[in-house]
């Protein structure tokens, strides 16, 4: 499957641009964005990278963590996610689902509820809004600019990681329940209203079930790898390839990013062309099950939605 066919395939729910840090990941994720508005897609970009980009491509704010419409373009909006609102929103939904005499007793019991929080925030905040998108009409498609390859293996391994923590909350609010049940009797009553936290805390569970159905999908999930000709490039992507794999995320397109141009005057232009050339073979090689992409060197930043149109050009083969 040719990029061109991911981009213009209107089953593709999810796309998530990954690699190792300074490959052109953010470039990649807002050429591909514009690319897929342009086609007539509601799409949404988003930046999971705890060290943010997005602004700097489209050469706009989108920090906040809020989404915002990208400038210049119809049917695109963006959004760089702020680990600390999210964070905020969470504790808001986890603390506010309880009240009255409740929130006295379990806070004695077992300390500040809003205190509590899932493992590796960064991941958690960006593996929510896949969450948050799964059954929302609003965007036909949503574009992931993910972090370095290690937060992305995170961010790939939340749902286990989500699964196992939720089921232990699950434990917790069904005791504490019994206890405050128990509690409200002795003391003459109380409400036996359904406690929306629990149902909260079993919806998100059956969130993440279906976003490892989607994730798996083909037809739904492109992960899109991208890389530079380098032998540490060569290496962290045969270790997220095998890891996407493991989890059954589809992947199979790469873009081999900042290929220099041969140069014969210039004697370290040439050097940097012969190593990139032989690596680049490897890589044809090593990755033959997969369609490959080679994008050169530019001159200049990728910046703006003029300099992302023309990369995205290149990604589907289009370059004048």
């Amino acid at each position: 499957m040719t990029l061109d066919d991911i981009i213009k395939n209107d089953t593709v729910k999810f796309i998530l641009s990954g690699g190792k840090g300074g490959v052109g990941k953010t470039s990649c994720a807002g050429a591909m964005a514009v690319l897929s508005a342009k086609l007539g897609f509601r799409t949404l970009v988003l930046s999971t990278d705890p060290a943010h980009s997005l602004s700097d491509s489209f050469n706009q704010d989108l920090s906040g963590g809020d989404i915002v419409p990208i400038e210049g373009v119809d049917r695109l909006w963006g959004m760089e996610i702020n680990t600390q609102k999210g964070m905020e929103d969470f504790q808001k939904a986890m603390g506010g689902s309880m009240s009255g005499p409740d929130v006295a007793i379990a806070s004695d019991l077992m300390g500040d509820l809003t205190g509590m929080a899932p493992p590796g925030s960064d991941e958690a905040m960006a593996f929510g809004k896949i969450l948050e998108f799964i059954e929302d009409s609003s965007y036909d498609r949503i574009i992931f600019d993910t972090a370095p390859t290690g937060h992305t293996l995170k961010l790939l391994e939340l749902p286990d990681l989500l699964d196992s923590w939720l089921g232990k909350m699950l434990t917790l609010r069904q005791r504490m329940s019994s206890m405050l049940s128990n509690l409200r009797g002795m003391f003459g009553g109380g409400s036996d209203a359904e406690d929306d936290s629990w149902k909260m805390l079993q919806q998100t569970k059956d969130k993440i079930r279906q976003a490892r159905i989607e994730l798996s999908d083909p037809d739904t999930t492109q992960f899109v790898v991208v890389m530079i000709p380098e032998a540490m490039a060569v290496f962290e992507t045969q270790r997220l390839l095998a890891s996407l794999n493991s989890w059954h995320i589809p992947a199979t397109h790469i873009v081999v990013n900042q290929l220099v141009p041969p140069n014969p005057d210039c004697q370290f232009c040439d050097k940097r062309y012969k190593m990139q050339q032989n690596n680049l073979e490897d890589i044809r090689d090593l990755y033959k099950d997969m369609d490959l992409t080679e994008v050169p060197l530019f001159d200049g930043e990728v910046r703006g939605v003029d300099g992302l149109e023309k990369l995205g050009s290149i990604l589907i083969g289009q370059e004048g």
